[in-house]
């Protein structure tokens, strides 16, 4: 860039700086380093002056100059008095490959596996930017602690905390984080567990997969719900010849032949996905006491674990006697998805293996973000987030709740005590995919149902409401330009309303 005092040229250099996003003179040092990256900025050219800048962008001159200042001290420019501000010498950019390296591989020839064929629950990417986003798991800002939040990432931002966890942990984890799932997390489950009975994971996906890749081989009979979390069933369809899928009834597995022609069994006790099943208490003494008898292992995945309303039932890890229950959590739907943070609870031997699995897959999860995880649980503000955020889903489930009579006349549905999503049996001639994909243009997101079974026919009519990412205020509306697909105007609506499965 020669024109160095043409206003325009640098105007679209820099953007719209977002007014709400990320700090400005953060935005204004960004756009500068990647000009530099891709060759926009040349030796030559002078940058406006902080005075100039300042005024072309529509921001305070101390903005700029903290953006400036910030690039000289790191080497990208450089200040000559009376002259003005330059790219730094040496700082430019390589110049790219003319050409890059062709392949005649076949590659389809060369693949072990390919998962890409397996179905795969799909969400939109920008889910944020659709008005009525009734879509399980998301994160929603407006119920995020950012004030809680960056004060732990601070208090673990300090130079001791700082020692304590950049090292490389090799296939240990943050033991403040350990220690406080321990002392507050899991008792809220009924586990209290050891120091070396506890690992930390990337999200509770990552302790799956590694548990599936330690337990099951391939030819281990391995048993999963029917419907259940698709992620799940494609991690042991990829690993055994021997998967069969476990009778569901409205309170969950059921421990009968099937189960008991398993080696491992994959469970969702607390909340079973997708119905939201709250297994009662008898069933699950059932249950262990069938694993009990023919030697099941048990994977209990405690997807919700931390919503778990006052009362509710203990986890099946908290009532099992023998050591057979394996636990998996994660702050994921109560916190942040994008924070990765899930743990598994197992017995020292299981763990000591799992801690070897995952160093070579990884050595071990960011400790940045455990021990500002740590910080945020040992500060209390975990608790008070739970209390909130409970809260707030509460109201979101009672309005969805009060509305489904009335604009889904017709259909069944389920959502039990703590549950994020209500599960929505149609009418047997509801094509509920096509319903997905006619809601979206109305801008209206759902989650079509048959994705949870084995065979997908089975859950053609269904489909599953989450709410922990749309607002409250926009729940009737959304439900209604949905009761209108499900129902188009001119169709006698049938006389038997809405009931609880």
């Amino acid at each position: 860039m020669a024109a160095t005092d043409h206003a325009v040229a640098w105007t679209q250099l820099f953007g719209a700086l977002d007014r709400a996003g990320l700090a400005l003179h953060l935005q204004i040092r960004r756009a500068i380093v990647v000009a530099i990256e891709r060759r926009v900025l040349t030796p030559e050219a002078r940058l406006p002056s902080s005075r100039q800048l300042a005024s072309l962008l529509g921001v305070a001159r101390n903005t700029v100059v903290a953006a400036y200042q910030q690039l000289i001290d790191e080497g990208f420019l450089v200040s000559h008095e009376r002259s003005g501000i330059f790219l730094a010498p040496g700082v430019e950019a390589p110049e790219e490959s003319p050409t890059r390296p062709k392949t005649c591989l076949d590659w389809s020839r060369r693949l072990a596996i390919r998962p890409s064929r397996l179905p795969q629950i799909t969400k939109p990417r920008d889910w944020l930017d659709y008005p009525y986003p009734f879509v399980f798991g998301q994160f929603d800002p407006s119920l995020f602690p950012a004030n809680d939040w960056r004060e732990s990432v601070r208090a673990a931002s300090s130079v001791a905390e700082i020692n304590g966890w950049a090292g490389d942990l090799i296939d240990e984890d943050d033991a403040d984080l350990v220690e406080q799932l321990r002392l507050q997390v899991l008792p809220r489950r009924g586990i209290f567990a050891g120091v070396d009975e506890v690992m930390i994971t990337i999200g509770s996906q990552q302790a799956l997969s590694l548990l599936t890749r330690l337990l099951v081989g391939h030819d281990t009979p391995a048993g999963i719900e029917d419907p259940c979390y698709p992620d799940t069933r494609n991690m042991l369809g990829l690993t055994t010849s021997d998967l069969a899928p476990l009778t569901i009834d409205r309170h969950g597995v059921v421990p009968d032949s099937a189960f008991a022609s398993r080696d491992i069994a994959f469970v969702t006790v607390g909340h079973h996905c997708p119905t939201t099943a709250v297994m009662p208490l008898e069933r699950r003494h059932a249950l262990l006491d069938a694993a009990r008898r023919h030697d099941v292992l048990l994977v209990e995945d405690d997807y919700e674990a931390d919503l778990a309303v006052e009362g509710e039932i203990p986890s099946l890890k908290s009532l099992d006697a023998d050591g057979r229950v394996i636990y998996v959590g994660s702050f994921s739907k109560v916190l942040a998805p994008g924070l990765r943070i899930g743990y598994v609870v197992a017995p020292g031997k299981v763990i000591a293996e799992l801690r070897v699995l995952r160093r070579l897959m990884l050595r071990h999860p960011p400790s940045n973000n455990q021990r500002a995880t740590a910080m945020f649980v040992a500060l209390g503000h975990y608790r008070s987030h739970l209390r909130r955020t409970a809260a707030a889903l509460e109201e979101r489930a009672a309005c969805i709740g009060s509305l489904l009579p009335r604009l889904l006349p017709g259909c069944r549905w389920r959502r039990d005590p703590g549950a994020t999503s209500f599960w929505i049996e149609g009418p047997q001639v509801l094509d509920a995919r096509d319903l997905t994909e006619r809601a979206r243009a109305r801008g209206v997101l759902i989650e079509p149902g048959d994705i949870f079974f084995a065979d997908p026919r089975a859950g053609r009519a269904c489909f599953r409401l989450g709410f922990t990412s749309i607002r409250t205020d926009r729940i009737e509306a959304g439900l209604s330009i949905l009761s209108e697909l499900v129902m188009p105007a001119g169709t006698s609506r049938p006389r038997v309303v809405a009931e609880r499965v």
